[in-house]
């Protein structure tokens, strides 16, 4: 993968977060197999939360992209669970020493099985093997069966619930009851739905969906599609407040001292944008939220884990204070989130800015965290709730890198092995003039390459590599509008009708030859 445009917070990225997540590479031999994860920025160990999210910044330069879902796979306990993560090494040090093979599943949490179900589509994607998942599709159903015929799931409201933790977390609000963190679910649980659980699961049922209508199964992909629509509708009716997705919806009625939670804006709502399950409007809304925290907190970023926190030490750990970790710390995950979620709704200058502030935070010392606090203080192991605080955080760099190669350089692959693509390319928004651009699957040595360019009202797109269908949007000049198109080398399925409002020219096209391009001619509106 590289972006050639001549600006470095663009072009230098991708090869930092290559070298970032190289630094978290942890090969491991489990049972005589060797498998290839990459490890959290907190724990040496392979957290699957970590690596559904992380795998889609390696995916453009890892050819091993199977082999840690797999082991995920392999020890689904009967029930259908998915463990939390595995590890050959010691984990707390020093009274920790055995490099024994440890498995763990944190009770509290409910977004285990989704995370398993989107690692594995992304696999896919990359490397186009679809025996690896028609061999798996049993052991997604025994996940999703787990989630569904347990105590996180809601029949009546067709939700999932958890214990109250702060958003994805691990670790459970108990009043004072627990001495030290709660990862257990007991009699005096205080439950609730919280609503990036339900976007994770409405992307997993949709992705399921797919997979059956590409094998041919109609009725399972047509059922899975119901509980897809059933499950969005659900959760934006008790979850949405009319500005954001409220953080917590109690079932248990609790309230936590000295929190002002009816205002809390939690992490997983640029998540839930990403995921499908808001609609444009609401998508907006949640990103002006953000942009109103950001002129309002004093922060040096309104990438909030939640804003605002609880108080100091709620939830029993003294190091968990209001503007750390997940507890009002800063995340370069959400504001990879954030940016893609911008770029993808209209607010394309405001995605560009938070790539750009990304790219001057990690670039002077070359290192990335986990969180910073709102001072901008990174989390350094003496602050941290974990003593081994990376500085090569792959988790929000590659929600970054996310941002960069989906959001501004605009490819999604829409199937696999990029043979069906949607370019949408805002370089507009960056002030990019001439860009070319290579994204590629090493895993199945797939491609597309594009050259970009914008000069005297014309905009010239060529494109080369692996697609045969592409969806094409590209950002126009303010005050342009088109006048007429050219596509030589392609086969023409649609085009918009052109408006002089829209800010988009899109069109559909099948590569007919090893090259195809559009020339577009502009013109005032």
């Amino acid at each position: 993968m590289y972006i050639r445009t001549g600006r470095p917070e663009f072009d230098n990225l991708p090869d930092m977060v290559q070298g970032f997540l190289e630094k978290d590479i942890l090969d491991l031999v489990i049972d005589g197999k060797k498998i290839r994860g990459y490890r959290s920025p907190d724990a040496k160990s392979v957290w699957i939360r970590d690596y559904s999210d992380m795998i889609r910044g390696f995916r453009y330069f890892e050819k091993d992209l199977k082999s840690t879902v797999s082991h995920f796979a392999e020890t689904q306990s009967l029930n259908g669970r998915i463990f939390d993560y595995f590890t050959t090494y010691p984990e707390k040090l020093p009274c920790e020493r055995e490099n024994w093979t440890k498995y763990v599943r944190v009770p509290v949490e409910a977004d285990v099985e989704y995370r398993f179900i989107k690692a594995a589509w992304i696999a896919w994607q990359a490397t186009g093997d679809d025996s690896f998942i028609r061999d798996l599709l049993p052991c997604f159903e025994k996940a999703l069966a787990y989630i569904m015929n347990s105590w996180y799931w809601d029949e009546v409201k067709f939700l999932v619930k958890r214990p109250y933790t702060i958003d994805t977390w691990d670790f459970a609000y108990t009043a004072g009851r627990s001495d030290w963190l709660q990862f257990q679910i007991d009699e005096n649980t205080f439950w609730g739905y919280m609503h990036g659980d339900n976007s994770g699961y409405y992307e997993a049922f949709t992705i399921m969906s797919h997979w059956y209508s590409y094998f041919g199964k109609r009725k399972l992909s047509a059922d899975w599609r119901s509980k897809a629509l059933r499950i969005k509708e659900s959760m934006n009716r008790y979850c949405w407040n009319g500005q954001y997705y409220t953080h917590f919806i109690k079932i248990t009625p609790v309230t936590v001292p000295g929190t002002d939670e009816p205002n809390q804006l939690s992490l997983s709502n640029p998540m839930n944008i990403n995921r499908g399950v808001t609609d444009y409007k609401m998508a907006g809304s949640i990103i002006r939220e953000y942009q109103k925290r950001k002129a309002e907190s004093g922060a040096f970023a309104e990438w909030f884990s939640i804003d605002p926190p609880f108080p100091d030490g709620i939830f029993g750990d003294e190091k968990l204070i209001a503007g750390a970790y997940c507890n009002g710390g800063i995340m370069p995950l959400v504001g990879g989130e954030l940016a893609k979620a911008a770029l993808e709704n209209g607010f394309e200058r405001y995605g560009v800015e938070i790539l750009r502030r990304y790219y001057t935070l990690i670039s002077e010392k070359g290192e990335t965290y986990l969180w910073y606090f709102p001072d901008g203080r990174i989390s350094a192991a003496e602050t941290s709730t974990s003593p081994d605080a990376t500085p090569t955080d792959g988790w929000g760099s590659s929600a970054m890198l996310y941002a960069l190669a989906e959001g501004l350089a605009g490819v999604v692959d829409l199937k696999k092995e990029l043979k069906s693509v949607r370019i949408s390319i805002r370089w507009e928004a960056a002030d990019v003039t001439e860009a070319e651009v290579m994204i590629d699957y090493p895993a199945s040595d797939n491609y597309i390459k594009y050259f970009y360019s914008v000069k005297n009202d014309r905009i010239g797109l060529e494109i080369e590599g692996s697609p045969e269908e592409i969806e094409i949007e590209i950002l126009l000049p303010v005050n342009k509008k088109v006048v007429s198109s050219s596509f030589p080398g392609a086969e023409v399925i649609s085009v918009a009708k052109n408006r002089a409002w829209e800010k988009y020219f899109r069109c559909k096209i099948k590569k007919s030859s090893s090259r195809a391009a559009i020339t577009i001619n502009l013109s005032a509106t």
